[in-house]
């Protein structure tokens, strides 16, 4: 096989809201919306017939970010005692280049950090931060 990523989509429980954080504060540019409604093929891929949602692929650079709003069925909202020790995805990472100063920057936005930018090894700076809907993303920045 040959395989490579291709893009990351997370659901979430305000598309609008969503979108000002992604594309307003982290830069992401809107290349596409869809509609999926009852009947469509999603109830098959997601094996929840009858579902319904808001979908947009964003991208930066290379990447695609893909936001679901489901309308029918809504999701559970990310529970408050989730950690990164839980199963499952556990955060989205973005590439700084300069990661004290985009901190500084989303901060100044109100972005919620769970700390300060931290040397993990040597050259390596990470912070995480959430997102709207109390999603973990990371920006990393490696210095050579």
């Amino acid at each position: 096989m040959n395989l490579k990523l291709e893009h990351v989509a997370l659901s979430v429980s305000d598309m609008e809201r969503s979108l000002g954080f992604y594309c307003g504060v982290l830069g992401f540019e809107i290349i596409r919306r869809i509609e999926a409604a009852p009947g469509e093929k999603l109830g098959t891929i997601t094996a929840m017939p009858g579902c319904r949602a808001h979908i947009v692929h964003l991208m930066s650079g290379d990447f695609m970010f893909e936001l679901f709003q489901y309308v029918e069925p809504e999701g559970n909202a990310i529970s408050r005692d989730r950690n990164q020790a839980d199963l499952g995805y556990n955060h989205i990472g973005f590439r700084s280049i300069d990661i004290h100063a985009d901190y500084q920057q989303l901060k100044d936005r109100g972005v919620d950090f769970l700390s300060e930018p931290v040397e993990f090894r040597p050259g390596a700076w990470v912070v995480y931060f959430h997102g709207p809907d109390g999603e973990v993303c990371e920006l990393r920045c490696i210095l050579s």
